[in-house]
């Protein structure tokens, strides 16, 4: 298992969801993938595309206006 990040800060929907699609795709099951977002919508469309795509939710936090999200990588 490996941990990756990816900066979607200052994107606005759908490219967070876009690029945390394609960063996935490169990605091995088990792998942690945390993605650092500034849109508000990333709270609800991220985990509702993983929960489509198969990835879980490991983590949601929000600190000052950024967002992290803790994705662990599924079957894609």
């Amino acid at each position: 298992m490996s941990s990756f990040q990816l900066n979607a800060k200052r994107l606005l929907c759908p490219m967070p969801v876009i690029k945390t699609q394609n960063k996935i795709k490169e990605l091995q099951r088990g792998d942690l993938l945390e993605v650092l977002a500034t849109d508000p919508g990333v709270k609800q469309d991220i985990p509702a595309w993983c929960r489509i795509n198969g990835h879980k939710i490991v983590a949601i936090e929000e600190q000052n206006g950024l967002i992290e999200i803790v994705i662990e990588v599924g079957n894609s």
